[in-house]
């Protein structure tokens, strides 16, 4: 067997691999191939296939988050290695080297999974309402470890109008003390920063190009390490971002025609699952739309179709042709348009939107929400009004927060579609040549790297 490190450089594209010429080295050292991803093309459903070499029709991980039709809830972001179907990567290596041992530094969906070591993001919730950074880790032990070492995870950095790369450069050092100290067969390290400034400001921006340049900085002594330890290295992508336009508020149009209904507390509007007869959870560009009576979803079909912005719904027959047909997807899901992307929003009135739409509230909105990367330019001094608002928050004063814009606007990249520019499409780069072809699957780069380690 072969030590292996898998980079999952989020949103790295051929585009991009022209300003990291460190990451661009390991497919001249070895190769380069595209990778044809699956839909929807966004984290968890495209890490979920990677690992399994399954379709969500099998793996069952749809999208970041889908409707919990028996808890009547929308959740995104959940964290339970349980949710993934089909057998996961390190099962398979098991089978035939048993006691192969694997590192997940920041994968999703981490939390149980039974690997040896674990590190993924976890803040704190204080009792009194208070968030702080931290992360979890399997053995518990490794928290101290990392935390002596690294400092705190910084959380704050991770997403949100601050998102940069002091998150990633943690990671890569959390990465590099386990490869280092534990030994493990298989690492995979997930590398979050070119996720960001994509979504900003665009993937062909001056601030994009210049993130992928400080990203390669970062990441060119980490590869030499691995690679003098004498570990073969795929650095690879889940998706491309491509350039968007046009915000679609897709539950809008299902509250207008009268079939998404909200509930009101104190003059704040809230989706309400239960009654509508129909909703969409909006993830960059798809939407699964939950139908609950039958009869209407001829009716739902037809109306997204017209809506400015979606390009294709899918029924029931289109989910199976994109593997996507499981029990947990949306009756129909919506394809938007290559420069389009849905919104979450379902309010009509932004005075009734609830107060957790100005705030970074990922498992809390009923759907995805880059807006949550930018400050709201329309609160004066935002910048300072947060800082301030987090120190009242630390000395225990309640607040609320006001940070996120509701003018979904200046999103200027999405994704979530198949790629249609292989610009901004995914890529795969390996170190070791031995198995080059122009083209893996994502359901091949299970069988690629239980090859590379030689099992």
């Amino acid at each position: 067997m072969k030590r292996l490190v898998v980079l999952d450089i989020v949103g790295l594209t051929p585009n991009l691999l022209r300003h990291m010429p460190a990451v661009a080295s390991l497919g001249e050292r070895g190769f380069r191939a595209r990778v044809d991803t699956v839909l929807p093309a966004v984290t968890c459903t495209v890490q979920s296939t990677l690992l399994t070499g399954e379709l969500p029709s099998v793996h069952g991980v749809v999208g970041n988050g889908w409707y919990f039709r028996d808890l009547g809830d929308v959740l995104l972001w959940r964290q339970h290695n349980a949710l993934v179907g089909g057998e996961k990567i390190w099962e398979t290596a098991r089978k035939a080297a048993p006691g192969y041992t694997v590192a997940n530094v920041c994968w999703w969906y981490a939390m149980g999974a039974d690997v040896d070591w674990t590190v993924t993001p976890r803040p704190i919730y204080y009792s009194d309402g208070a968030k702080e950074p931290d992360c979890y880790t399997w053995p518990p032990s490794l928290h101290d470890e990392l935390t002596t070492r690294l400092g705190p995870f910084p959380l704050f950095t991770y997403w949100g109008p601050n998102a940069g790369l002091p998150s990633t450069r943690w990671i890569l050092g959390a990465a590099r003390h386990i490869f280092d100290e534990k030994q493990p067969d298989l690492t995979l390290v997930y590398v979050p920063h070119l996720d960001y400034e994509p979504q900003r400001t665009g993937p062909t921006s001056p601030e994009t190009a210049r993130a992928a340049r400080q990203l390669d900085d970062a990441l060119r002594p980490l590869i030499a390490h691995f690679e003098r330890a004498g570990a073969t290295v795929v650095a690879l992508s889940e998706y491309g971002i491509a350039p968007v336009s046009r915000p679609v508020d897709i539950n809008r149009a299902l509250r207008r025609a009268g079939l998404l209904e909200v509930h009101t507390q104190d003059g704040m509007e809230y989706l309400d699952p239960w009654t509508s007869r129909a909703f969409a959870v909006a993830d960059h560009q798809i939407a699964h739309i939950y139908v609950r009576d039958a009869d209407d979803v001829h009716r739902v079909a037809k109306l997204l179709a017209e809506l400015d912005g979606v390009e294709r719904v899918l029924d029931a027959e289109g989910k199976a042709a994109h593997g996507i047909d499981h029990e947990r997807s949306g009756e129909l899901v919506a394809l938007a348009d290559p420069d389009a992307w849905f919104t979450y929003y379902y309010w009509l009135d932004d005075t009734r939107a609830p107060d957790f739409a100005r705030q970074v509230e990922i498992h809390r909105k009923p759907g995805y929400d880059p807006a949550e990367l930018l400050y709201d330019d329309t609160v004066p001094g935002v910048k300072l009004r947060s800082v301030g608002s987090v120190l009242r928050k630390k000395a225990g004063f309640r607040y609320r927060i006001r940070t996120v814009p509701l003018d979904p606007s200046r999103v200027s990249g999405s994704h979530g579609r198949l790629p249609d520019d292989p610009g901004h499409a995914p890529v795969l780069l390996c170190s070791d040549p031995g198995l080059r072809q122009d083209v893996y699957a994502a359901t091949e780069v299970k069988s690629l790297l239980l090859r590379l380690a030689g099992i």
